[in-house]
């Protein structure tokens, strides 16, 4: 792992390749460990993968890990970096950081790769229906951090959400970085920032910010890959068709495979060689 000093802290992150950039994102409650086996398997170019603020081995400073926060880390990594025509590849809250750096940095992508991300408001009667009440415990003051900062609900229930289980060396990258209750508050964060019923009504201006991007820029590729529905799936067919019409130049690739949330874990292979084929068709 490589280390970048960000903004007053650290973010940690992997590195392998050279050209054209292209930068995987990870969501809640993974780190670029997510892209072990991806990242090699993608290309040509180079490859970059960083752990988000306060989650993997990046810093853990005395801030409050909203979206904004994420953002603007993420925003001072790339700089550091100095990170241009980048093609961008994200899962769960990676993808819509993804989507969020690309609506404000245009002239910076060139394309953008998406699984099981977060990509619009929602209500609670469209979120999947297995995920509401998690997400309305979740959402309770009291409730909520008892679960994800003392129990450690959502790593310790990442097994439930991959059709393979992990290996136990998998699964330990994933729970080394938070051995205490306040080193989980990430993860709470993050999962509070789900956009339900309008609400947090900050993370919501920034979906609805960067799906009027989404909707306008033809001139960028994108891609969705999805899996037949396996442990813990997010994305519907209403979410499937919703990209369809407002996503422009959007490509869609469905495969047969089942997969549970983690598609990075569970579809690796798959993953690396569409991506690897979408580049190649589109020149990217």
């Amino acid at each position: 792992m490589l280390v970048q000093h960000v903004l007053d802290s650290t973010m940690s992150y992997r590195e392998l390749g050279s050209g054209a950039p292209i930068v995987f994102l990870h969501g809640n409650p993974t780190s670029s460990h997510l892209w072990r086996d991806i990242m090699p398997a993608v290309g040509p170019g180079r490859r970059l993968a960083p752990d988000l603020i306060g989650m993997g081995e990046s810093g853990k400073p005395d801030i409050d890990y909203t979206f904004d926060d994420q953002a603007r880390y993420l925003d001072a990594w790339f700089d550091a970096l100095g990170l241009d025509d980048v093609l961008l590849v994200g899962h769960d809250w990676g993808g819509a950081l993804a989507f969020d750096w690309a609506a404000r940095h245009p002239d910076r992508v060139r394309g953008i790769a998406f699984t099981e991300a977060i990509v619009k408001p929602m209500t609670w009667e469209e979120f999947p229906e297995g995920g509401r009440e998690l997400f309305r415990a979740i959402k309770t003051e009291g409730v909520g951090e008892a679960m994800m900062l003392d129990d450690n609900a959502f790593l310790r229930g990442f097994p439930g959400s991959v059709v393979t289980p992990p290996a136990d060396e998998d699964l330990a990258a994933y729970l080394r970085p938070y051995p205490t209750r306040e080193s989980r508050l990430p993860l709470l964060r993050w999962a509070r920032s789900m956009p339900l019923d309008g609400e947090p009504a900050a993370v919501v201006a920034r979906i609805e910010a960067f799906d009027k991007w989404l909707a306008a820029s033809a001139e960028v590729p994108k891609l969705l890959i999805g899996f037949r529905p396996g442990p813990g799936t997010m994305w519907t067919s209403e979410t499937v068709s919703w990209c369809a019409a407002n996503i422009a130049s959007l490509e869609i690739v469905a495969h047969e495979r089942v997969a549970g949330h983690h598609t990075p874990e569970d579809q690796p292979g798959v993953i690396a060689a569409t991506i690897t084929e979408w580049m190649a068709g589109r020149r990217l």
